[in-house]
């Protein structure tokens, strides 16, 4: 049995034009005869640009009655595969907005039923007719992945993914409702043991994606708020800790320095624990189990970040005394903790405060 026999088509949709149909058709006549379409509170003039099942006995049209947001519009299509089409193996959304050629929705299902991961359409945004703002968005967005969280993702924004069926369960528990959702997806596969797969597919950009929902502001403030949240947390602690260390080495001198380490890292350690656990991860573990994971991996930061600036200082500046001294210190200080934050992230992530077991 062929690919379109054994996977299911979603494509959410807010507000579609004609471009919605084209979509339809092209897969209908590819062969994919089970697509889910979901109106994500359309308005009443965008009504008629849906798919009447009748005519297209192929769709079945879900409905919001007022917006919920791109990722509450996957669930709600991932909830209803597994409720109601027992016998495919997996679903593909693609974006209603043409831009998905049907070739490349065919070759994506492919692959995830080859390899049975979760597969992305992956785009080249090297190409000129890609509009500056998703060029940029994408490549910052895959630098953040891969050096905050280790992974190698060519199309972090990518709309065309094809999931195996026995994953779905593990996607609807992911937080987020909106374009953050897709973003969330991928920073949960490593804690759930879900491997990814990459296919490349055309580039197409129609009207340079003017007929996106996507918010720059506030979608990508949702879309990073994870990392974000980290970070902020992050700063604050090292905020206390730099000025709890500072006025330490001012009082008791660069002779008790790894003293004043651990006094304001023991101050502003505990403040960031609380933060991350109730705040940033949400974790709902034991707080006793998660606080000495937590200090398996604060022990030994403190102990590589004193030994870092104890070299560098001893190397630029063990000739300067009193204010000097202080300030030089706590500026190197910041900038070798701020490259140990990256590698903080992913260990705190996928192992200090995960709540789900790797399969």
């Amino acid at each position: 049995m062929n690919a379109q026999k054994r996977v299911t088509v979603i494509v959410p949709s807010l507000n579609p034009d004609e471009k919605l149909m084209k979509v339809i058709k092209g897969l209908e006549e590819l062969g994919f005869d089970d697509i889910i379409v979901v109106n994500d509170g359309s308005r009443e003039e965008n009504l008629c640009n849906f798919p009447d099942p009748c005519e297209h006995p192929s769709c079945t049209v879900l409905t919001h009655p007022k917006n919920c947001g791109k990722g509450a519009a996957l669930k709600t299509a991932f909830e209803y595969f597994l409720r109601n089409k027992e016998g495919r193996e997996g679903v593909v959304t693609v974006d209603g907005d043409n831009q998905h050629l049907p070739k490349d929705v065919l070759a994506c299902c492919e692959k995830m039923l080859e390899v049975g991961d979760l597969v992305l359409g992956v785009r080249d945004f090297s190409l000129p007719h890609v509009p500056k703002r998703s060029r940029f968005g994408n490549r910052t967005t895959s630098l953040v992945f891969r050096l905050a969280c280790g992974m190698k993702i060519s199309d972090t924004q990518t709309g065309l993914r094809a999931f195996p069926r026995d994953i779905l369960s593990d996607m609807l528990e992911i937080e987020g409702d909106r374009f953050e959702y897709e973003t969330n997806m991928l920073l949960g596969l490593r804690e759930r043991g879900i491997k990814l797969s990459e296919v490349k597919i055309e580039t197409v950009y129609i009207e340079e994606n003017q007929t996106s929902h996507f918010r720059p502001i506030r979608d990508s403030i949702r879309v990073y708020s994870l990392i974000l949240k980290f970070i902020l947390s992050s700063v604050i602690a090292s905020l206390l800790d730099n000025v709890i260390f500072f006025v330490l080495h001012i009082l008791l001198g660069k002779e008790m320095q790894l003293l004043c380490y651990i006094i304001a890292r023991a101050v502003s350690s505990v403040t960031n624990f609380i933060l991350n656990k109730k705040t940033v991860f949400k974790n709902t573990d034991n707080i006793a189990k998660t606080l000495v994971k937590y200090y398996v991996v604060a022990i030994p930061m403190l102990l590589i970040s004193n030994f870092g600036v104890k070299m560098i200082v001893d190397a630029v500046g063990s000739s300067l005394e009193g204010i000097s001294a202080s300030v030089i210190t706590t500026i190197i200080k910041i900038a070798v903790e701020f490259i140990l934050f990256l590698l903080s992230f992913r260990i705190q992530r996928e192992w200090v405060f995960t709540s789900k077991k790797k399969k």
